[in-house]
């Protein structure tokens, strides 16, 4: 399709939304025009063909995810859904939604040091006590500790979301997130399988991010070594990301480790292995707080190691990211993260939230309460699309269930407005059909003070029609994401 007729699909119909590859005209947009040619030109057998060699690779090399169905007894493991067709995003684009995420990130870290130390932005009383201290991913145990290189969020996704106005930040995932195997995977896909298309397209490597991601944890070791022992602390094999967890460690070079394959011994973490006993300097760590220590949190955990946290009080071990950060990705906090970064930084948010409302307050909850079939409410302590509810797709016995709940226990909901999230095109058994979108943005903050956005992040894909639940833990896919290089 030349570029004077780039019209969009007769059976390509976003309605109303905001659209990644056409415009509101249905002009395919101009960063788009190359992608677009190429998989108009493929006729439906071809198209299944490439999705079927897709689907074949995932399997092969086990990229999988496992999904807990409520009511069912054996949890279920499959692939990755992954879309060929991938989301492109202009350099000038992507420069703000960078700068916006580091922004965020410091203003993040620096929420995290002041709340463990001198808790000003509490006396200052932006933002209430009760929040802080009576939240449950707030850890006592980490107060007036200093945390190696100063870094509480080594490795973070914020979540983005795109409407007519532009992005928003939906969520930040500070504790463990997860979605980096499954970025760097579907780069290597679409390099394989759609080589010509990949060099010709001059999307930004990702491929520097890998080692970014390894001098970030290594700038973190307590004893300063030029190598320090380096590993990634999993709960196992039946863990819903272990694929992920077995590729960032082969891939960073660090060893996989769990719970029973480390011991504490004078106030130091080692590994056990063949060469006996190694001192261990930074666990990028994969399991929960509670289950860290049993000997500080959780005391029947059988994941973690006993005096880990005395190892790391005593500065002789680096944990990745921080034991306590879950308070900073807690969803009533987000509310306030506009606040922080006027507050930690004296600057004004780059990227801003979507609309919240804190149920808490009475004023807030009475709104929500009756206009609860126009909004999102969300219970603050979980993640993954668990404990949601999506007012307009709700029947009327839902909308009474959380009724009841936010009128029981106000303080552990949120409600947000519900975002029109833009939509991209999907490669389907049908052709080309829209499906509604986010973007996981990774960003590594290392020691020395640096801050790398990885190019381009995680699309997700809600892959059911009109569903706007993106989660893997709910069902959807994935995508490649292309930052265009400036010519």
């Amino acid at each position: 399709m030349s570029k004077a007729e780039p019209h969009r699909a007769a059976a390509y119909e976003s309605r109303s939304f905001y659209d990644e590859m056409y415009d509101e005209r249905g002009v395919v947009r101009p960063h788009y025009e190359h992608v677009h040619r190429h998989f108009s030109a493929m006729n439906q057998p071809e198209q299944e063909r490439r999705r079927q060699a897709v689907g074949d690779r995932m399997l092969h090399e086990g990229i999988t995810f496992t999904l807990y169905a409520p009511g069912t007894a054996d949890p279920l493991e499959r692939t990755i859904p992954f879309d060929c067709i991938p989301r492109i995003i202009p350099p000038d684009e992507w420069h703000h939604l960078e700068l916006g995420l580091q922004q965020r990130v410091k203003a993040l870290n620096l929420f995290l040091q002041d709340i463990y130390h001198g808790q000003r932005i509490i006396r200052d009383g932006l933002i209430p006590r009760r929040m802080i201290v009576g939240n449950r991913y707030f850890r006592p145990e980490m107060a007036g500790l200093h945390v190696p290189g100063g870094v509480y969020v080594t490795a973070s996704g914020i979540d983005l979301i795109r409407d007519e106005q532009g992005y928003y930040v939906l969520e930040d995932n500070l504790r463990s997130p997860s979605g980096f195997s499954y970025m760097f995977k579907g780069r290597t896909l679409m390099n394989e399988l759609f080589h010509e298309l990949y060099l010709s397209s001059s999307a930004a490597d990702t491929d520097r991010s890998l080692n970014m991601f390894l001098r970030s944890l290594r700038s973190l070791a307590p004893s300063g070594r030029k190598d320090p022992l380096i590993v990634l602390l999993t709960p196992g094999s039946y863990n819903s990301a272990y694929y992920e967890h077995t590729f960032l460690a082969q891939q960073l070079g660090i060893h996989l480790v769990e719970g029973r394959d480390l011991v504490c011994k004078d106030q130091k973490i080692y590994l056990r292995d063949l060469r006996g006993l190694r001192q261990v300097d930074v666990i990028y760590r994969r399991i929960d707080d509670e289950f860290l220590d049993p000997l500080a949190f959780q005391p029947d955990s059988m994941l973690g190691v006993p005096g880990l946290m005395n190892a790391y009080r005593a500065g002789n071990v680096a944990i990745a990211n921080a034991p306590g950060t879950g308070v900073a990705d807690d969803k009533a906090v987000y509310a306030y993260v506009p606040e922080m970064i006027r507050y930690y930084m004296g600057q004004e948010p780059i990227l801003g939230n979507v609309p919240t409302y804190i149920l808490s307050r009475k004023e807030e909850r009475d709104y929500v309460l009756e206009h609860l079939e126009e909004l999102v409410v969300k219970e603050t302590s979980l993640s993954g699309g668990y404990g949601m509810l999506i007012g307009p797709q709700a029947s009327p016995a839902e909308l009474d269930v959380f009724r009841d709940s936010i009128r029981r226990h106000p303080e552990r909901y949120i409600a947000q407005r519900t975002m029109k999230l833009s939509t991209a095109p999907v490669m389907s058994a049908q052709g080309m059909e829209p499906r509604h979108i986010d973007l996981r943005g990774f960003v590594l903050s290392s020691g020395s003070g640096e801050t790398h956005v990885v190019p381009g992040g995680l699309t997700r894909v809600a892959l059911q029609e009109g569903s706007l639940v993106v989660n893997s833990s709910q069902g959807g896919g994935v995508k490649d994401t292309w930052v265009l290089r400036k010519p």
